[in-house]
């Protein structure tokens, strides 16, 4: 039986689909360009495979010798030579094998590490437009199985051919040479196998297509469901035996097709196996008659029958090799084609950093005519990232109109307005989280397009109403914000975010781990390490995006405790729904439908009577004791 058995039937496992995929000009350059690094290994390395692929033939020649040489004439000083060779041969051979797995695991091994970390520093620039279409799972399928697929292209695939084509050629050329009338009888059984072959190979691609779709859907359960808050829905709404009856279907599915898929591997197996046992028997049938008929020796048979076994694997293997490398090719294609990508929000050459204001203070940020479309999703993301991606093609619509304004140095702007007007689009334009379609946006009179992206970074420090936290301790999810913070340091953003004390009676303190998204600490709490987080930071300019939204009373009161240090100082954009926020401001932008279409104070507001004074009415004043407080604001309003 061929040794490399397994590895024919993986080959006929894979997709034949690929060879009908086109790939993009230049590919096999690029590859090679990723192959330069490591000539010298690859070069050894097909060397190796080569030399491997020469001991094929050089075994069974040597049991030829044998036997002809030293059993049948009664020589045993040329028994015992050769046997000590045959030794000497598998000792080779061993050394080679342990040799070729190194150069393979280290060409392999530092291309997945190449290809791994290019494509992690290319995502990490990617716009945040790119993340809000692009499936989280599909992104690390580039940077797992398509990496892996692409490294194979230049050892297992490469080494592979070189090995079976050397040892096709030399196993054929060394049966010829022994006896070209078995040789030929061993050929004709090959179609035998190689056509059943190919058809069980066709239906074993389609099950094993259906069996890795049947895999994701079972794992995209799974991770829907072990997450915190697919787990607290589901306990909340009571389905714990609805979700585990989906499980065991999607489950059941993947057991059905696992049980198809192995017995059509082992048909395909014991295929080869049979095919090759006919063959041996043939052999040994015509060989056999030819050895007593003294057309030619013993060992000639014992060869032919040794080299035998050596030739159905390679024959099978390279039938199918079309089929290896574009599996190869088109996984490096699918690396590029993300690597293509270009990110919408990038920094561009010759781009300075930020200016420091003469005189200390925090930076002004003004709106000049700013105008803005979401971007489409061909213009941010790739189809095959994306099922949806592929029916969505409507181009982004404007979202915000002629927007002007000036937040000057250590002031607050509050934006109010009604949900969807555009509040949330502004603060992004700020950090630059997407690029304006029209018009500036200034910091320090600095457009922010022109401004290194570092520095600008550097500069901003925002907190969202749901404040993300990584899956480890309060002490590395602070020192996110600022990598060489001491304990001291990170105490004092702590008790200035108003949570020192608590972080203090953990038995854990800083090391306390806060859990997946911090769900292991109340949303109060979340937030304030939020704050403390940017205040470890010290930004100049603070953008905070409903900061203090669905806390209950007494955590809010905390958080906006912890936002007057946050704020002290600091040119600030406050998206407002509380009407402590909105009294405290210095300007208040009324954002409806993507247009500014109020400004002024608290007071000057109220006395125009517009849009503004109808959301004090129906949604901020709530907040207050009762409704004499919105009389009152209205006096006093109107003097």
């Amino acid at each position: 039986m061929p040794g490399n058995g397994f590895s024919v039937m993986a080959s006929f496992r894979r997709d034949s689909s690929v060879t009908r995929q086109k790939l993009k000009p230049g590919t096999v350059k690029r590859i090679i360009g990723y192959a330069r690094p490591y000539r010298r290994e690859l070069t050894l390395f097909l060397m190796l495979n080569a030399i491997a692929a020469a001991t094929v033939v050089t075994g069974p020649l040597l049991f030829k010798a044998i036997i002809d040489r030293g059993i049948v004439p009664g020589d045993v000083s040329v028994v015992t030579w050769l046997a000590a060779g045959v030794a000497a041969l598998a000792l080779l051979e061993a050394v080679l094998s342990l040799a070729q797995r190194w150069f393979s695991a280290r060409i392999g091994e530092g291309l997945i590490f190449d290809l791994r970390t290019q494509v992690f520093d290319h995502v990490q620039r990617m716009p945040v437009a790119f993340f809000m279409r692009a499936q989280t799972g599909s992104l690390v399928s580039r940077l797992n199985t398509d990496v892996i697929g692409a490294q194979r292209a230049l050892t297992t695939t490469l080494s592979s051919v070189v090995s079976n084509v050397i040892s096709l050629v030399l196993v054929t050329v060394a049966m010829l040479w022994l006896s070209w009338q078995v040789t030929l009888i061993a050929l004709v059984l090959l179609p035998i196998f190689i056509i059943p072959a190919k058809l069980v190979g066709r239906r074993l691609q389609q099950v094993t297509r259906e069996q890795m779709q049947l895999d994701a859907e079972m794992s995209s359960l799974m991770t829907e469901r072990f997450n915190v808050a697919g787990a607290m829905l589901a306990k909340l709404y009571g389905r714990p035996e609805d979700e585990s009856a989906m499980f065991s279907r999607r489950a059941a599915r993947v057991r059905d097709i696992g049980i198809v898929a192995s017995m059509y591997g082992r048909v395909f197996f014991t295929a080869l196996t049979l095919v090759a046992a006919l063959a041996t028997a043939m052999v040994y049938g015509v060989g056999g008659a030819l050895v007593v008929n003294g057309h030619f020796q013993l060992g000639t048979l014992v060869a032919l029958a040794a080299l035998l076994s050596r030739l159905y694997g390679p024959l099978t293997a390279l039938s199918n090799v079309q089929v290896d490398v574009m599996t190869a090719l088109v996984s490096f294609d699918r690396v590029f084609e993300v690597l293509d990508l270009e990110p919408m929000v990038d920094e561009k050459p010759g781009a300075r950093p930020l200016p420091a204001p003469a005189d200390g203070t925090a930076p002004r940020i003004e709106f000049d005519h700013v105008t803005f479309r979401y971007p489409a999703a061909d213009e941010v993301s790739l189809a095959s990232l994306e099922s949806i991606a592929r029916t969505d093609t409507a181009p982004g619509h404007e979202v915000l109109h002629g927007v002007s304004f000036t937040a000057e140095p250590g002031r607050m702007v509050a934006l109010v307005g009604p949900s969807g007007a555009g509040k949330s689009t502004i603060t992004h334009l700020v950090s630059r989280l997407y690029d304006v379609t029209g018009g500036t946006v200034r910091i320090a009179g600095q457009d922010v397009r022109e401004t290194g992206l570092s520095s600008l970074r550097t500069a901003i420090g925002v907190v969202t109403q749901d404040a993300h936290l990584f899956h480890d301790s309060i002490r590395d999810n602070l020192r996110y914000a600022r990598p060489e913070a001491t304990d001291d340091q990170i105490f004092e953003a702590l008790r200035s975010a108003q949570i020192s004390e608590l972080v203090e009676a953990m038995p854990d303190g800083l090391d306390t781990i806060v859990g997946d998204r911090g769900y292991r600490l109340s949303g109060g709490e979340k937030q304030r390490l939020a704050i403390a987080r940017l205040l470890l930071k010290e930004p100049s300019i603070v953008v905070l995006d409903e900061a203090t939204a669905h806390l209950d009373s007494e955590s809010e009161a905390a958080v906006q405790r912890a936002l007057r240090t946050a704020l002290d100082g600091r040119t600030s954009l406050v998206i407002a729904h509380r009407l402590s926020t909105i009294r405290e401001a210095d300007l208040i932008l009324v954002v409806d439908d993507g247009r500014v279409v109020e400004r002024g104070t608290h007071e000057e507001l109220l006395v125009e009577g517009g849009l503004y004074a109808e959301l004090y009415r129906t949604q901020f004043a709530r907040q207050g004791s009762d409704g004499e407080e919105i009389a009152e604001d209205f006096s006093k309003a109107l003097g």
